[in-house]
């Protein structure tokens, strides 16, 4: 076994009081852009990895795991999914794996930061795999909500693919009532949005319970889940909202029929198995987010280490 010691260490913190250690072999690329500190780097057990802001974004290795179950539960559960908003969404694979989906016509990301996107073009190929090149996709730089408050355009699903609300970091305003009002305005009858809502560890709760209740003060039918990311060290909780769909009405049999009948190849993690399983919240957890009485607004916002 190597001598740990000679290791160099990259110390995520999760919050104020617990981190987790990833041997580090090399940073590959580091800036400070105009809205973030960015680094890829590679570590021992990942392979290469984003990290902004200090915060461990995806990792090479699982984050297949991440954009299944984030993109997946949405664009199926909808009924025949054809045009697509992503906010933010910088390395691509978001992109990649809402790509795969048959149906799909037309999506349009935006993401905040140029710097970030071009730079995982680059270093994080395995990501995207091309799909920026895709004839089906249009790519901006610019503030997502600024671009969904000003356009008329309406889609089927919209992905919300952003940091967690760092204070001074650029996602804060992305997790308010009020964006969630945009959002919905911005959603067909039968539109569906998807989220990644913070850690649902159980020291931790606060992000993830908040982020539920400011949806449902918004959305009729709200569906938190959690998936198990391994280099983030922790589960981590995702949500659905839509107007009228809900993904809970999906049997495991319908989801698999689904996925054979829409997406293109094979998937890794998501299944009709995972689908249903993934809503069965532990108790402590569910508890929790029902008695959350805290609704972000933008004059309130909330911010990781709240």
């Amino acid at each position: 076994m190597p001598d740990q010691k000679s290791y160099k260490w990259f110390l995520d913190f999760l919050n104020q009081d617990e981190g987790h250690m990833h041997g580090l072999e090399t940073i590959l690329f580091a800036k400070q852009t105009k809205f973030q500190q960015m680094e890829i780097m590679a570590t021992r057990n990942y392979g290469r990895c984003l990290v902004l802001d200090g915060k461990m974004q995806s990792s090479e290795y699982d984050e297949f795991i991440y954009h299944e179950a984030l993109v997946h539960p949405a664009l199926l559960t909808h009924p025949n999914p054809k045009k697509v908003f992503i906010v933010g969404g910088g390395e691509g694979a978001t992109l990649r794996e809402i790509l795969r989906h048959k149906s799909v016509e037309s999506v349009l990301m935006v993401d905040i930061d140029q710097e970030v996107v071009e730079s995982c073009k680059n270093y994080l190929p395995e990501w995207h795999q091309g799909a920026f090149d895709d004839p089906r996709v249009r790519l901006e730089f610019r503030d997502a909500r600024k671009h969904l408050e000003e356009t008329k355009d309406v889609y089927d699903v919209i992905i919300i693919d952003i940091s967690e609300p760092m204070e001074e970091g650029p996602a804060y305003l992305l997790y308010t009532k009020e964006f969630y009002k945009i959002v919905m305005n911005r959603l067909s009858q039968t539109g569906i949005i998807s989220l990644q809502a913070g850690t649902t560890s159980l020291t931790a709760l606060l992000c993830f319970s908040a982020v539920y209740q400011t949806l449902k003060s918004v959305f009729p039918i709200v569906r938190p889940y959690q998936a198990i990311i391994p280099c983030f060290g922790l589960p981590w909780g995702f949500a659905l909202a839509s107007k009228q769909v809900d993904p809970q009405s999906l049997s495991q049999e319908d989801t698999d029929k689904r996925i054979s009948e829409r997406i293109t190849g094979d998937l890794r993690y998501y299944s009709g198995e995972i689908h249903q399983g993934q809503f069965l919240l532990p108790k402590h957890i569910r508890q929790h987010a029902e008695r959350e009485t805290r609704v972000i607004e933008d004059n309130h916002p909330l911010f990781a280490y709240d």
